[in-house]
């Protein structure tokens, strides 16, 4: 019964017009979204729709949330389920915003943890995401990513990669997969992909990978999944096994969409929102 009303609910909100205000948002700001054909956008309308009102949105740091932030993260959040079976992410309940990089709170030690080891120093972030827990994100990051695909950087496809990766209960840099076969080329693939770029980090050689993702499995696939919707051409270039497992998990095929870019152009040569 529960489902049947969740579904219900759902079918009644893509059944609304979508916002035209909500269009002239994401053609401004999410640069991929001009690439899609005509059926891709509809569908990712559809999803956005769903997506924002599902997830509790919290503005932090003194963010007020507006629609442009809302379906802005949305619409690049959405953009990697067009071609999944999915629910939505059902493991995602709250996204909470800053304005800009934050530095978490310094950790505190457990009652019975030794402490005789220093503890980790927080870092600066631009987006986090927990196993169980929020997903937060950096708005200007976000903006930026959306805006400038060519730059190789996106928040939102990483945090929201991990998220997929989280749905088994594990952040192993494997999602879960379709069946053994699936699974088994993955590992091969992504295997070889990790260490190659683990080697080349210590021999301080540059990858078309970002280094960051040599810090785990985990890591890995979120900054590939960054690579393979941001510069899908350079990925076939320079690891074309890696492309192939990728798009046989996403079921999409962005390298496929860079000539339709007819206001792509124009996306990307917006300034910074104010």
């Amino acid at each position: 019964m529960f489902h049947w009303l969740t579904e219900r609910r759902r079918q009644r909100l893509t059944e609304l017009a979508f916002p035209p205000v909500w269009e002239d948002i994401i053609r401004r700001n999410v640069a991929h979204y001009c690439m899609l054909a005509d059926a891709e956008r509809a569908h990712l309308r559809a999803l956005i729709q769903v997506f924002i009102a599902e997830k509790n949105w919290e503005g932090a740091g003194g963010l007020e949330l507006t629609d442009e932030i809302r379906v802005t993260i949305s619409a690049q959040a959405c953009l990697l389920l067009l071609g999944l079976p999915h629910n939505y992410y059902r493991n995602v309940e709250s996204i909470i915003v800053y304005p800009s990089t934050v530095i978490p709170p310094q950790r505190k030690p457990g009652f019975f943890e030794n402490t005789s080891a220093p503890l980790e120093v927080a870092q600066p972030i631009i987006g986090q995401a927990f196993q169980q827990g929020p997903v937060i994100i950096i708005w200007d990051a976000a903006l930026r990513g959306g805006r400038h695909p060519e730059l190789g950087h996106n928040v939102i496809y990483h945090e929201f990669a991990h998220k997929l990766d989280m749905l088994d209960g594990l952040a192993n840099g494997t999602p879960p997969l379709r069946d053994k076969t699936e699974y088994q080329e993955w590992v091969r693939i992504c295997s070889r992909e990790y260490l190659r770029l683990k080697h080349d980090i210590e021999k301080g050689r540059k990858s078309f990978l970002n280094a960051y993702g040599a810090t785990s499995e985990a890591e890995f696939f979120a900054v590939a999944t960054e690579q393979f919707f941001d510069q899908p051409r350079w990925m076939i270039e320079q690891a074309p096994d890696l492309y192939r497992v990728l798009q046989e998990y996403y079921r999409q095929n962005p390298a496929g969409r860079v000539s339709r870019s007819e206001c792509a152009g124009k996306s990307h040569n917006q300034g910074e929102a104010s």
